[in-house]
């Protein structure tokens, strides 16, 4: 037998069923069991080093070892009391739309088929929410790294000889685009990736509230122009990546209005806080972008990975990306029909099912249920910044625009970064909670980034009251006792 189909499927069938319910419980039971465990030693080596396996394995005992050696030891980011990264908490109806697409296998760069129509609805419900226009291109990518990457290179072809650039290259253009330096480090990538270069990217500082200074922006460009360069792009942010803060998207629209620039913003968590009426203000300027990369795999929710990049203008996407090949051709009608394809607005030809995860998750739930999520999410981080500030060991060390908290243990320590450091560890090792660390105003913080949906205030309490523990314990063998002798330990 050559095909790979299973001998019984009814054997098959009952695996299945075994692995969902065994996931169904693992979901509802979260809350439960610690929030990160460290992968044993032999188990690693196990997984890191184990053999190509050449003769088949059934696929009941491979997974035993899913269940025994994987599923306990994930980044933990399902948990409530997940609270490093900007990671989203996911669903369980994401959960089974991946099960379907996987099912389906359908290659969505193109052709015409339902599932290509599935991700151009979730592109017009995207555009909806960003307040673009309903004719708006865009796909579903990998996440806002790729989304950024094709932002920065629509924008270099959409100049006056951009159309040239597919064919010589960047050359000696002396293309230069700007972004604070609160911005993502995928954007200097992605002038790297694009061949521009990284210096090619002007890093305007920030204001105290970690925005772009818009009076440095301004005169930057004008700098440039007066050297001989050419400004192409300016990138705003839309909830950084250390502290939440939200650029004036509208001062930097006015701007590349101006000038004549691509405007371009980077929400690859914070844009989803235009599901909310009370937040989205907060995000003025954003509908005027020409591109938009964000993620619904954050705050939307959606399993990894789903992001997206939105742009405004039809065909400048296709202008940049589109190739005529003979073995790619189109139809008038038949499977090779329906163009324009999803392989003609970014790199990739071959693309997975991206588009039925968002499409159950937005149908689910409704934008209105994920907006109020949001909401609730900067809800807790505002409780969590109150217990901070309310705290005398506590310092909180930047504003809370959105849903991430920064902030440190303060004592009379002379290695803060070390001692908060290590506090963090203690978090991470205890299973109560995973805040990460960041560097805010030159001293190592505390960070807490409330993403997921199952986030309450009572677990940003109980991460704070493991803390203050781990950090008295710590002192305490620091602290001089009565029975030190003069000196010692000061």
């Amino acid at each position: 037998m050559t095909g790979l189909d299973p001998d019984d499927w009814d054997e098959l069938r009952g695996l299945g069923h075994r692995m969902l319910d065994d996931m169904f419980d693992h979901l509802a039971g979260l809350r439960d069991g610690p929030v990160w465990r460290r992968l044993p030693d032999d188990f690693r080596a196990g997984l890191r080093d184990q053999p190509l396996p050449t003769a088949p394995t059934a696929p009941q005992a491979l997974y035993e070892r899913f269940r025994d050696q994987v599923a306990p030891y994930a980044t933990g980011n399902t948990h409530p009391g997940f609270m490093g990264w900007v990671h989203g908490g996911g669903t369980a109806i994401g959960m089974l739309a991946e099960m379907l697409a996987g099912g389906l296998n359908a290659n969505c760069g193109g052709r015409d088929h339902a599932p290509v129509e599935i991700e151009r609805a979730v592109i017009g419900w995207a555009a909806k929410i960003m307040g673009f226009p309903a004719d708006s291109s865009g796909l579903l990518v990998t996440g806002s790294s790729m989304a950024n990457l094709i932002a920065v290179i629509t924008a270099s072809r959409a100049t006056p000889d951009g159309a040239s650039l597919r064919q010589q290259g960047v050359g000696g253009r002396r293309l230069v685009g700007y972004a604070a330096e609160t911005a993502h480090g995928c954007v200097a990538r992605a002038f790297d990736l694009a061949g521009l270069g990284t210096d090619s990217l002007r890093i305007i500082p920030a204001d105290p509230a970690h925005r772009m200074d818009i009076a440095a922006l301004d005169a930057a460009i004008a700098a440039d122009r007066r050297a001989g360069f050419v400004p192409f792009i300016v990138i705003g942010t839309a909830g950084t990546v250390d502290t939440g803060a939200i650029d004036d998207l509208d001062a930097i629209a006015a701007i590349a209005a101006r000038d004549g620039l691509w405007f371009h913003v980077d929400g690859a968590f914070g844009a989803l806080a235009m599901l909310s009426d009370r937040l989205r203000p907060q995000l003025r300027g954003l509908s005027r972008a020409d591109s938009l990369a964000f993620d619904f795999h954050k705050w939307a929710q959606v399993p990894y990975d789903a992001g997206c990049i939105l742009v405004r203008e039809p065909g400048r996407q296709a202008a940049a990306f589109a190739q005529s090949l003979a073995y790619l051709s189109r139809a008038d009608r038949g499977l090779a029909a329906n163009a324009p394809w999803f392989c003609d607005l970014g790199p990739d030809l071959s693309r997975g099912f991206r588009a039925l995860k968002v499409w159950m998750t937005l149908g689910t739930y409704g934008t209105d249920r994920l907006g109020r999520m949001v909401e609730s999410c900067c809800a807790a981080a505002r409780h969590l910044a109150d217990r901070v500030d309310a705290e005398p060991m506590l310092e909180r060390l930047a504003p809370v625009a959105l849903n991430i908290v920064c902030f440190r243990v303060r004592t009379g320590d002379a290695d803060l970064d070390r001692l908060n450091g290590e506090l963090v560890k203690d978090l991470h090792e205890s299973g109560i909670a995973a805040p990460s660390t960041t560097m805010v105003g030159g001293m190592l913080a505390i960070r807490a980034a409330i993403v997921n949906h199952r986030t309450t205030p009572r677990d940003t309490d109980r991460m704070i009251d493991a803390l203050l523990g781990f950090a008295d314990t710590r002192l305490a063998d620091v602290r001089p006792t009565d029975t030190d002798p003069p000196g010692k330990n000061q």
